[in-house]
């Protein structure tokens, strides 16, 4: 490698540091977007001529981001069937604390990550953890970073866990003919996996922040009627209100149960539910779309079943009655509603007022704002009718296809085998599995094209752009330089050096960037000292996997950035003292696992 320093630098090195500088700065000191400041760096790069279109623009067509872009289809499928819920039931169980809830979430993820890829684990757990921490009344903002952080643990635990493993490995075999196994690192992962877990879940309530959406803190003035039955061939059956999870649903609670005709009221967590029960619930409409998703859950109405669309092609809509409807003074059972409109009524709002009849026998007032089940063209067609005051479709409210939801985890488990043991890879593993959740039905092309988080993305792709400007300069070259020249002759400081370097590059650029730069200075410091290469190589792999201080170093980071709500310092805070911990482990296990040596003259 050409031994650049600073003093070699050109204009553009300088230029691309104040515009690193000042995209850190935006992030740090702002609430604008990722996405939005690192277009905007990007765009001065582009302007300066430090960058050239196809440079800037490359990340769009960069393998693991189109990989992330074809997993949310992967994903809407899993998501449109419940297979998301029958994972999260499977490793996910009722926690009791904050702490309780990341044990229950972040020793299932790591231990999973630890065989697959990183990234199409965080993308597969994100709406899970999401829905999962509403459930349970938890701020998403407790459980995001460390999903992220969780996945990213393991990274060296077998040597297909991410990517840099595998770029280091071809790296190594290209320059000195020998391979690492699957488990060549283990033994340096498992503690630094363990006591990273330990340390988030000891930790969390000072490192974590706690941010509720402002939708949350000000509440919904509309509280619903909403009745649900156990289905009797569901798993709720025999359970009891908090083995279901139904104790302490936000914004709603479970008001009382009529079973055989009789009324229970007060209903105590004790409770077991039995087949055909119903269950009526009061809530915001939020709270509605949540119902809908538990599985042995379904709408009280044998209605839903008449229309004649089929249940995954509609959504739920809020409808305000006007005085002018033909059915205020009537049931909605005797005004014949379904009839009339082809649409269902699954719950009703009136003024805060709660109504203590069965959805059938409800008598339509105007200004009740009715929720309703629906071809999304009802939207459209009552928009200017005299019968609705206000007519507004419910986003994220398609009804579950449970029947296609282990048919959904099947394209999942068969993408991951073809991911791990053929010679496809990722991109094109997702990109089948995608495939197959369209013409399997297990979500359609809207619901595929909606789920694509075009704000990750950009920012990922942002991302890459802004590592290739550090690389190409010369700027992160000149910086590795200048690390490798700190140590001395110190075998233990040296290997801290190129561990710590790899470390900084990567919250900085990229992994794959950080020990593309540092993997050939690993090897020169090593055959300076005299020493067996592979404890460097090591340094190198594990401290390239393991970035947690900054957001822009691992494409999981940027996954759970906007759904988390966080600003950069929220990464800063948490993130330090973990890469510490991690280095501190690291240093201890690599000379144990790969001793410091001398090379037999």
């Amino acid at each position: 490698m050409e031994m650049m320093g600073w003093g070699d630098l050109g204009w553009q090195a300088w230029f691309t540091l104040g515009v690193v500088g000042l995209i850190f700065a935006a992030l740090i000191t702002t609430e604008i977007g990722t996405d939005v400041v690192l277009v905007g760096g990007i765009t001065l790069l582009l302007l300066a001529g430090v960058l050239s279109p196809k440079e800037a623009f490359a990340g769009m067509s960069n393998e693991g981001i189109l990989t992330i872009a074809v997993l949310y289809v992967v994903v809407a499928g899993l998501e449109a069937t419940g297979g998301n819920t029958i994972i999260a039931e499977r490793f996910l169980r009722r926690p009791k604390s904050v702490s309780g809830a990341l044990a229950k979430m972040m020793f299932p993820v790591t231990f999973v990550s630890a065989f697959m890829n990183n990234t199409p684990v965080v993308a597969m757990f994100l709406p899970i953890v999401h829905d999962w921490a509403r459930q349970n009344r938890i701020s998403v903002s407790k459980l995001m970073i460390p999903l992220s952080y969780a996945a990213v643990l393991s990274g060296t635990v077998t040597i297909m866990s991410t990517a840099t493993n595998l770029l280091v490995n071809g790296m190594l075999i290209a320059e000195k003919g020998r391979s690492m196994h699957m488990f060549e690192l283990t033994w340096i992962g498992i503690p630094i996996a363990i006591f990273g877990v330990l340390f988030v879940i000891a930790f969390n309530r000072w490192l974590l922040p706690e941010r509720r959406p402002a939708i949350e803190q000000f509440g919904d003035t509309r509280e619903y009627s909403a009745e649900m039955t156990v289905d009797p061939s569901g798993p709720l059956v025999g359970k009891t209100i908090e083995q279901a999870g139904l104790r302490q649903l936000p914004n709603t609670f479970l008001a009382e149960i009529e079973r055989g005709g009789e009324i229970l009221s007060a209903v105590s967590p004790e409770t077991r539910l039995l087949a055909d029960d119903r269950l009526v619930f009061i809530g915001a409409v939020g709270s509605v779309i949540d119902l809908q998703k538990i599985r042995g859950l379904v709408p009280a109405t044998n209605q839903i079943f008449k229309l004649g669309s089929p249940r995954s092609k509609r959504c739920l809509i809020e409808a305000v009655v006007s005085h002018r409807c033909p059915l205020v003074g009537q049931t909605v059972r005797d005004g014949k509603f379904r009839t009339l409109y082809n649409a269902v009524v699954i719950a009703v709002a009136r003024s805060g007022e709660r109504i203590n009849r069965k959805i059938g026998d409800i008598v339509l007032q105007a200004g009740d704002t009715l929720l309703v089940e629906a071809d999304p063209s009802f939207a459209q067609q009552q928009r200017n009718s005299h019968h609705f005051y206000l007519v507004s479709r419910v986003e994220g409210s398609a009804p579950i296809n449970y029947e296609r939801a282990y048919l959904a985890l099947a394209v999942l488990v068969g993408m991951i085998l073809l991911a791990s043991f053929t010679e496809l890879g990722m991109l094109k593993s997702a990109m089948i599995a995608a495939a197959a959740m369209l013409i399997l039905r297990c979500c359609n092309s809207a619901q595929a094209r909606r789920s694509v988080e075009w704000k990750i993305i950009i920012a990922v792709a942002a991302a890459f752009a802004l590592g290739s400007a550090v690389h190409s300069t010369g700027l992160a070259t000149a910086f590795a330089n200048s690390l490798a020249h700190i140590a001395g002759g110190s075998l233990m400081l040296s290997l801290a050096v190129i561990y710590g370097g790899t470390l900084l590059l990567t919250e900085m650029i990229s992994h794959s960037a950080a020990v593309s730069l540092m993997f050939p200075i690993a090897i020169g410091t090593a055959s300076a000292l005299g020493i067996d290469y592979m404890p460097f190589v090591a340094a190198v792999t594990t401290a390239g996997s393991l970035g947690f201080a900054t957001p822009l170093g691992y494409q999981t980071h940027l996954m759970v950035y906007s759904p988390g709500g966080y600003r950069f310092t929220d990464f800063l805070r948490i993130g330090i003292p973990l890469d510490l911990l991690c280095m501190a482990i690291a240093m201890v296990m690599i000379p144990i696992v790969f001793p410091l040596v001398p090379l037999a003259p």
